[in-house]
């Protein structure tokens, strides 16, 4: 998986449909999750679109298998495993992933059905590496 400075460098060349299609990129670059994992308890809530996000552990790191059923909202969610994958728990517990993904201005470059979940995967991704973090 690509990191976020180097997506965002991409990024900031591109305008319009072109930021769609490396949006469309960055989820089909997504491991593939199990359609096992995609269950009522992995699915994240408020999402116009269905989207899945599944903690693993690795040690202290953090590892997530992600997927979503419309590839817009698949890279969206690429983007935002991007700034936290395989990151140390206690990193992530205190990062401003919202503040990470600011420079990519997805509230003026999407509609807002498309980033209405961001803040819920962001809230799940943070409190797992809470709970990681509290347990090490």
């Amino acid at each position: 998986m690509r990191s976020l400075s180097d997506i965002l460098e991409e990024y900031e060349f591109l305008e319009g449909d072109e930021r769609y299609r490396l949006l469309i990129e960055l989820g089909r670059e997504l491991e593939d999750m199990p359609d096992a994992l995609k269950t009522d308890a992995t699915l994240v809530r408020g999402c116009s679109a269905a989207v899945w996000v599944y903690p693993t552990e690795d040690s202290d790191t953090l590892h997530f298998l992600a997927d979503s059923n419309a590839a817009i909202t698949k890279g969206i969610v690429a983007l935002v495993i991007s700034a936290v994958q395989d990151k140390p728990a206690s990193e992530v517990a205190s990062m401003d992933v919202t503040g990470a993904l600011e420079p990519f201005d997805l509230k003026n470059q999407l509609s807002s059905n498309r980033t209405q979940g961001v803040p819920n995967m962001i809230a799940l991704v943070k409190e797992h590496a809470a709970r990681l973090a509290a347990a090490a």
